[in-house]
């Protein structure tokens, strides 16, 4: 199917000469793809903690998009994917996917086949580099190719209910070594799904709860290097590690509690697997993003509540790139941020 490409909205230009004091004025920061080379001497420490060597993290070295309509602008971003070629994909609550390379620049935008009821919620890549996206109140799971093609036929769920095969408000979908896909639902039910490599049903775990393997709000997904489920149950303020590689799911861990301190957490909407065998969370509540080992030790942390370089406002999601890169969806700023820990 040909995507539904993004074409400018009609009064585009009066929209963008009516924000642009706005934006200069709030924010000062630079459009799609600014490096922060364009601010010489400018150095923020709100927020920085020390990194694992006790040095202070350094500011974001790229800042993409800032509020609008247009290309390589966002309204409220809220998930982030990015692919083994370090292409970054984001969608706002516009219903656009929008695809961006590393340094930043624009390269294509498609949008969902409908909004009225409500807008995805999660990206993630698939083994073959399809973008998978969460259609959060259709109650599916899209697949697109790189350059925004529907790939209808692997298309999960789209009917609400309790019944095998339906969902509530989806989140997020991660595939397994073994291929299987498991895919998480909030609201009513508060479950994560097994689905086999060709989309069929097999199983799901989880009900409404705080006890091991209950859920509130799996909003995050992440599979590790021996096949572990990690979850960022977010209204739990926890994460959870799961053993679901046989027919009964086993809690192997359970690490955070809510709180404001170090190694603890406030709604911790992203989670995301180093390959240095860390684990980066951001959290909505907290305005910040954490670095932990993955016995739930924090390791550093950045970011504090602001518009400014280096701080976040109800960060959404996180995701890294081949080179260890972090890229912070900052919701609230409409935009994202990449750094360093």
């Amino acid at each position: 199917m040909t995507p539904d490409r993004c074409p400018r909205p009609s009064g585009i230009e009066n929209e963008l000469r009516s924000r642009r004091d706005f934006l200069e004025s709030a924010r000062k920061i630079v459009g799609v793809g600014a490096s922060m080379a364009a601010f010489p001497g400018l150095v923020f420490q709100s927020g920085c903690t020390g990194s694992q060597k006790g040095t202070a993290i350094d500011q974001p070295d790229l800042i993409i998009g800032q509020r609008g309509l247009s290309d390589g602008r966002f309204q409220k971003p809220r998930a982030i994917a990015i692919d083994s070629n370090d292409m970054i994909y984001v969608v706002d609550k516009t219903g656009r996917i929008q695809k961006f390379d590393e340094s930043g620049k624009f390269v294509v935008c498609w949008r969902t086949p409908a909004i009225d009821s409500g807008k995805p919620t999660g990206l993630s890549i698939d083994r073959d580099g399809s973008v998978m996206v969460a259609d959060t109140h259709y109650y599916r799971f899209l697949f697109y190719t790189p350059e925004g093609e529907l790939i209808e036929k692997k298309t999960i769920g789209g009917v609400n209910g309790p019944d095998p095969g339906q969902f509530a408000f989806v989140t997020d979908i991660v595939r397994t070594p073994s291929g299987e896909y498991y895919c998480g639902e909030y609201g009513e039910y508060d479950r994560i799904h097994k689905y086999t490599s060709d989309g069929q049903y097999v199983d799901r775990m989880g009900e409404h709860g705080n006890q091991p393997l209950q859920f509130s709000r799996p909003q995050s997904l992440s599979i590790d290097e021996d096949g572990l489920l990690w979850v960022a149950d977010s209204c739990n303020h926890r994460i959870q590690v799961i053993d679901w590689r046989e027919d009964k799911p086993r809690s192997v861990a359970i690490l955070g509690a809510q709180g404001a301190e170090l190694g603890e957490l406030q709604y911790p909407y992203g989670l995301t697997l180093s390959k240095d065998g860390t684990i980066i969370v951001s959290e909505f509540g907290n305005h910040r993003v954490q670095q932990w080992n993955r016995e739930g030790k924090p390791l550093a942390s950045w970011g504090a509540a602001g518009s400014q370089p280096g701080e976040l406002t109800q960060p959404w999601s996180a995701a890294l790139d081949s080179k260890n890169r972090v890229y912070v969806v900052d919701s609230g700023n409409n935009r994202v941020q990449r750094f360093h820990f």
